[in-house]
């Protein structure tokens, strides 16, 4: 009985395993479980958290100090007559160890935190704007492999309704209606279906492997599920089009200039530093030296005022770049609710006006063939 009941569910699990590699029992793939497979997988969201990292670690570090200085050293030895080289018979011969602190001026300081700080919002920014891109290709990639996967699925009706015509014109042929070469007509038609089906496949499959180059495998699966329902508001759009993540990206790009041009300002005032030795000597008593140390900023002209004109030029480049992507996201927003007010026009024309008139042709042609015209 225990052999049985383990061959058993030996026999079940492999039902289960055969029935995942089975494209009819696959499971099928909605909208949803592909972005969060995309979001889970993307190796360009992985390289944005590693970028999203290392900006964090950078930003640990911008304002301390520099690291200290130890300096050792020999002082007054001799190098003539019988005392060369020896530090026991000068009595000036000293030997010092010393210690020195870099100091960079506050303002210096506090501008490299805020742009260290403006880094990392940045790379954030970048993280939130690749999550939404690859969102965006994955949900493209889905609505055009779901898409043409239901226009494929019609072919069948179309190749049937073909056969039938095809059997009408030989029976009107055969009865003395029509011409002979109405024969022809229904094989161009179905040669035509073939053609627009071959179409539809290569479609079919370019969409697939673009949906396979973000979830791997899993797009090889049927797809199902409600399609999107996204908002189509054009007043809401373009009120709210300044919170384009490219565009709120600029923000901590501005913030980040400013930081370094604020920093080559700081440049003017003077830094500082200082430092402490200790002197040993063999014949007199040992010795201290304290030292203060402070730049001396005198030739701007040409040392931090080009700096500053740079800086200056680069936070002009930010601003102008940040109204030059406002432009574009403008014109493509206007562009793409253009077109979408076309296809709701051809939408509504479609179901109002073509596919009535269609249905009626269809009930007429029915009611001459039924009356033998």
């Amino acid at each position: 009985m225990p052999v049985f009941r383990l061959r058993r569910r030996h026999l079940t699990v492999a039902v289960f395993a055969g029935s995942l590699a089975l494209p009819g029992l696959a499971a099928a793939l909605s909208l949803d479980e592909a972005l969060r497979l995309a979001e889970d997988q993307a190796p360009s969201l992985a390289a944005e958290a590693a970028n999203l990292e290392a900006a964090r670690q950078s930003a640990i570090p911008a304002g301390a100090l520099p690291d200290p200085r130890l300096s050792l050293g020999l002082r007054n030895v001799p190098i003539e007559s019988d005392a060369a080289w020896r530090f026991d018979q000068e009595p000036m011969t000293m030997q010092a160890i010393g210690f020195t602190q870099e100091v960079p001026n506050r303002a210096k300081r506090r501008a490299r935190i805020e742009a260290a700080r403006a880094g990392v919002d940045f790379a954030e920014q970048r993280q939130q704007i690749a999550r939404l891109e690859v969102r965006r290709q994955v949900a493209e990639a889905w609505i055009a492999a779901r898409s043409v996967g239901e226009k494929l699925s019609l072919f069948k009706q179309l190749y049937d309704e073909n056969r039938l015509l095809e059997r009408a014109v030989r029976a009107r042929i055969a009865g003395g209606g029509g011409n002979s070469a109405d024969a022809v007509v229904p094989r161009q038609e179905a040669a035509l279906l073939a053609e627009k089906e071959d179409e539809l496949r290569r479609t079919q499959a370019v969409a697939r492997a673009a949906l396979r180059r973000w979830i791997g495998a899993a797009a090889e699966q049927p797809l199902s599920g409600a399609w999107p329902d996204w908002p189509t508001d054009a007043v809401w759009y373009r009120s709210h089009l300044q919170h384009h993540p490219q565009l709120q990206a600029y923000e901590p790009l501005t913030r980040q200039a400013e930081a370094r041009l604020n920093e080559a300002i700081a440049d003017k005032r003077p830094d500082w530093g200082w430092g402490v030795e200790y002197g040993r000597r063999e014949a007199f008593g040992d010795m201290l030296s304290l030292n203060l140390s402070i730049d001396l900023p005198l030739f701007a002209g040409t040392r931090q005022n080009p700096r500053i004109a740079a800086e200056e030029a680069r936070l002009a480049q930010v601003s102008a770049e940040r109204e030059d992507a406002l432009r574009r996201h403008t014109e493509a927003l206007s562009a793409d609710l253009a077109e979408l007010q076309r296809l709701q026009s051809t939408l509504a024309r479609l179901e109002q006006t073509l596919l009535p008139l269609a249905a009626d042709k269809v009930r007429l042609t029915l009611a001459d063939y039924r009356g033998g015209r």
